[in-house]
């Protein structure tokens, strides 16, 4: 079964984007902080991480340097980003960290991110 991470602290979008998900078949995580996340991963295997750069305790751009150091974790899974910000420098920075996808969150469609979820699930294996 496709494992993802839904790492996003606003609850009413992390529960739309889970339902979306188990409805599409996925097996479903959630952390509402960068620190919760960065436990999960190490304890567990994620085909797709969906991770928000705005986050409690540490951001999504600190999620994706430790990930960035370490290179059993880099293998992992795939990391698409899910944010509010939408600046060049932001979308430069996280795709330099290792994310292979950027959305901003007002301009894409829950649809969207699933079908790219999906393809990089499959590039992964």
């Amino acid at each position: 079964m496709k494992k993802i991470l839904i790492v996003e602290d606003e609850e009413i979008l992390s529960n739309v984007l889970k339902d979306r998900f188990e409805n599409d078949g996925w097996s479903v995580t959630t952390a509402g902080d960068g620190e919760a996340a960065l436990e999960l991963i190490n304890k567990n295997k994620f085909d797709v991480m969906l991770l928000d750069l705005i986050l409690p305790k540490k951001d999504g751009f600190e999620v994706l340097e430790s990930i960035k150091s370490d290179p059993l974790l880099q293998k992992k899974m795939s990391v698409i980003v899910l944010s509010n910000l939408g600046a060049d420098e932001d979308i430069k920075r996280a795709l330099s960290l290792g994310a292979v996808d950027y959305f901003v969150k007002t301009q894409h469609p829950i649809g969207e991110i699933l079908e790219r979820a999906k393809q990089y699930q499959k590039s992964s294996k």
